[in-house]
């Protein structure tokens, strides 16, 4: 972060300085909101949360190196006394990023988000210092906090924006206005809050609704195999690019090919010129993610044969997003139990499927260890069903649904596709997964644990791989 004296800080925010002894105390380090992570220089941020509140360690705070606090009441300790810290620290945010000047990317869509972050921000790394959001922290507090870690030295920042309602991307492009914004697709995550597709495509769409428009900069990185996505070039005044498998598409993907290990690899099409990609991540799916981030890294003006090189380096940042592991014994586990909705549900079981051909052939099994998707109103059921039928319909061998109603929807659809005996089964919670497993697994099986990020099926695949070589077979 840029230094800031308190009164600077108190000036943007609208707020009172308190206990201060230094009219000339200055932050210099970063903005944090635990209190644990606090490094000299820092403000602390205090929120009063649910079980926590973060004004009972604002003494701690600044004994540990904090300059100040940012807080909704007088601490004992320097502060700047606000009504909202949450309006005021994403004051705080736009102010530094207009006096950065830096390059702000913005993405968005139903799926895929982090990991497309991810990839952007390793590809424009290369070409200059990037500051990006770590994991999925994409809401009002998590995005400020990002924007609020760029200083003198940033050229790119690049911001992933979640949305659970109409206005929130609105607002989070008001903290950071963006200048490239990505829109990668429009799906059924929190299908039940915003009561379907065309509602989510309005939320989504505003993101390319807050760009500059062409003359300016602006430019709408949009999907062109997302028929909702693409309409989106007629919300925006920026300059539109696409990017898909389509034959129009700006960036675009050709001879798509599967290793055995289900990792992806195509020929990158761009205006001026290709190149070769074969990607360390698993699942065809990063595909549509890849394309996405070459699509910015080719208009921030890297090189084609960068980019292509990049891609076929880069690796997953964030945790619990397809993280391959196998053990010892011959057990692949794959961990995407970070998060679930039915189009990454769909994504992750064909990425396991892949994986599970050269496992068969040597008489292995897939595993699709599979709970609830949270947040899908009316349409639960439904998908629900859809998923577990889709376990069958890829011929995966053994399905695992665990949980309650959610899970016994998942068993149902595996059950009404054709999935009886012992092909699918629905277990209570994780520690029923991990003791049928156990009990179960033998070299060469692959294994899927994915979920809503409530339900935390991590333990699964971490008890998994704690139990290295003790296979039954």
């Amino acid at each position: 972060m840029i230094a800031l004296s308190l009164a600077d800080v108190a000036a943007i925010v609208g707020g009172q300085q308190h206990d201060i002894p230094d009219p000339g105390l200055t932050v210099t380090g970063p903005v944090v909101i635990d209190s644990r992570e606090v490094r000299p220089g820092s403000l602390f941020a205090a929120f009063a949360g649910e079980h926590v509140d973060g004004h009972d360690f604002a003494e701690r705070a600044v004994a540990a190196g904090a300059a100040a606090v940012l807080a909704s009441r007088p601490v004992g300790v320097p502060a700047v006394v606000v009504d909202d810290v949450v309006a005021a620290l994403g004051k705080l945010a736009r102010a530094v990023v207009e006096r950065l000047g830096t390059t702000v990317v913005a993405l968005t869509g139903s799926a895929g988000k982090t990991s497309t972050k991810d990839l952007v921000a390793q590809l424009l790394t290369g070409i200059g210092p990037t500051v990006w959001t770590p994991g999925s922290l994409n809401n009002e507090i998590g995005l400020p906090l990002t924007a609020l870690r760029a200083d003198a030295g940033t050229r790119h920042l690049v911001l992933e924006m979640g949305a659970r309602g109409i206005g929130h991307i609105r607002y989070l492009t008001e903290l950071t206005p963006p200048r490239i914004g990505v829109v990668l697709n429009v799906g059924t995550a929190h299908l039940g809050e915003f009561g379907g597709r065309e509602q989510i495509a309005q939320a989504k769409g505003e993101l390319v609704e807050s760009l500059p428009g062409e003359a300016d900069g602006g430019i709408a990185v949009l999907n062109a195999d997302d028929p909702l996505v693409r309409a989106m070039s007629a919300r925006t005044k920026a300059r539109t690019v696409l990017f898909g498998e389509a034959a129009d598409a700006h960036v675009r993907a050709e001879d798509v090919r599967l290793d055995a290990l289900g990792r992806p690899s195509f020929t990158l099409h761009t205006p001026t010129g290709c190149g070769n990609v074969t990607m360390r991540l698993y699942g065809e799916h990063h595909v549509s993610n890849a394309l996405a981030a070459a699509a910015v890294a080719h208009e921030l003006g890297m090189p084609v044969s960068e980019i292509a090189s990049a891609l076929s380096g880069a690796g997953q940042l964030s945790r619990w997003r397809m993280e391959v592991t196998e053990r010892a014994d011959g057990v692949t586990i794959v961990n995407d139990a970070y998060n679930a909705n039915p189009e990454s549900m769909r994504a992750a079981l064909r990425a396991l499927v892949a994986m599970g051909e050269a496992a068969q052939a040597r008489g292995g099994r897939t595993w699709a260890v599979l709970g609830r998707m949270a947040e899908l109103g009316e349409e639960s059921l439904a998908e629900h069903d859809a998923v577990g039928r889709l376990a069958v319909r890829l011929n995966v061998s053994k399905l695992v649904a665990v949980g309650g109603r959610e899970a016994a929807w998942l068993r149902m659809g595996a059950y009404n596709e054709g999935s009886w005996g012992e092909e699918s089964v629905h277990v209570s919670d994780a520690q029923a997964a991990v003791d049928l497993l156990r009990s179960e697994l033998r070299p060469g099986d692959v294994v899927l644990v994915k979920a809503s990020r409530s339900v935390g099926l991590e333990r699964v695949a971490e008890q998994l791989l704690a139990l290295d070589g003790e296979v039954a077979g």
